[in-house]
């Protein structure tokens, strides 16, 4: 295990600030708590570079004096699966760091398996074994024990390595664009920073739904993702989806009624339930803008056809790539494919000329 130095004081962070922009490439991974919270908190922030490891303790303040250099271009941010390590450090600081290189992308356009763990590749790249006895650990208990510094430093220790070792098989195979656009798409602050009034988006099965109980779960979702963000609990502690469904289904008169329909959870108080029938009145005066049909939900029997067709165009390129087809079209945006969808990624940028052109020429086109 690699040892570390603690990092506490703000003067501290601008000599390493400083020490750190002489660096072209850094290694960079976060330690966070979330399980109980709409936010993660952000415990830990671990740097390596040169072979020496910084452990930042996030509970101490603010990283202001980090941030400039964490954003800099001039300097590689080697992650690995980077998105909630972004989402940690943007909600903390406000900015969206990079360039990055995410060394689970990268190895993904390689022809490893696309969800590999940092540990594997280690082993696999650099024959390197790391421990995974500290996974469980709660990061924001302070002292850190030096096991725990030490398991943390070795998660960032070899990354800058093992995107040495992975870039250069990406220039033999042509694909350093692959993980270049992938990685800056993984860098958009739009993930980060959703717009609460389009929290409706990540519900399942509200295609599914005719207008008017559409509208009423889209404005349940918004309802929830507000309180869960006003008071920093998962949206799951709020309301789960399924009872937000079933909300849309039930369209409930009262409050009481509102606490009869199925799917409602034991703990949800009265207040919590005097806001959301308000909300659903609210939301009973106004005219469902979105006025489409319910969409069905499975593929007919031409679609599965259409799809089985798709994922055998898939899995024949991906094995010339010798890549995981997943890399290309997961399966799920192959069924949107077939169900008219065009809106994914396996259509767009370098998966366009890869992949895409091959699937929607197998699509047969609207009248």
């Amino acid at each position: 295990m690699a040892d570390a130095i603690w990092i506490d004081r703000d003067e501290e962070l601008a000599a390493l600030a400083l020490r750190l922009e002489t660096f072209a490439s850094i290694g960079v991974d976060t330690e966070f708590l979330r399980e109980r919270t709409f936010f993660p908190k952000l415990c830990l922030l671990q740097i390596a570079a040169g072979g020496v490891v910084w452990c930042i303790d996030a509970l101490r303040g603010g990283l202001e004096p980090l941030v400039p250099v964490l954003t800099a271009g001039a300097t590689r941010k080697v992650i690995h699966a980077a998105r909630q390590d972004l989402e940690a450090f943007y909600l903390t600081s406000k900015r969206v760091m990079g360039p990055i290189f995410d060394t689970q992308i990268a190895a993904g356009c390689i022809g490893l398996k696309p969800q590999i763990g940092y540990a594997e590749l280690a082993q696999m790249l650099l024959g390197v074994t790391l421990s995974k006895n500290q996974t469980r650990t709660d990061w924001s208990r302070r002292p850190l024990r030096p096991e725990q510094l030490a398991y943390a430093a070795d998660d960032v220790l070899y990354l800058v390595e093992i995107a040495d070792r992975l870039s250069v098989r990406l220039g033999d195979l042509g694909r350093e664009h692959w993980v270049a656009e992938d990685c800056a798409a993984v860098a958009d602050a739009g993930l980060y920073d959703p717009d609460p009034e389009l929290a409706w988006e990540r519900l399942r099965g509200l295609e599914q739904l005719e207008p008017e109980p559409r509208a009423r779960a889209k404005a349940v979702a918004v309802w929830r993702d507000r309180m869960a963000r006003d008071r920093d609990l998962p949206r799951s502690w709020v309301l789960a989806d399924a009872a937000i469904l079933d909300i849309a289904h039930a369209n409930p008169v009262s409050p009481a009624a509102l606490g009869a329909v199925r799917g409602m959870p034991a703990t949800f108080n009265t207040g919590f339930a005097a806001s959301l029938f308000e909300t659903l009145l609210e939301q009973s005066r106004l005219d469902p803008a979105d006025r489409a049909p319910s969409r069905e939900s499975r593929p007919n029997p031409a679609q599965k056809a259409l799809i089985d067709r798709l994922i055998k165009i898939v899995d024949a390129r991906a094995a010339e790539l010798g890549v995981s087809g997943e890399i290309l079209a997961p399966r799920g945006e192959l069924k949107s494919i077939a169900m008219g969808k065009r809106d994914v990624h396996a259509l767009s940028g370098w998966r366009r000329k890869e992949i895409g052109e091959a699937l929607l020429a197998c699509v047969p086109q609207a009248p």
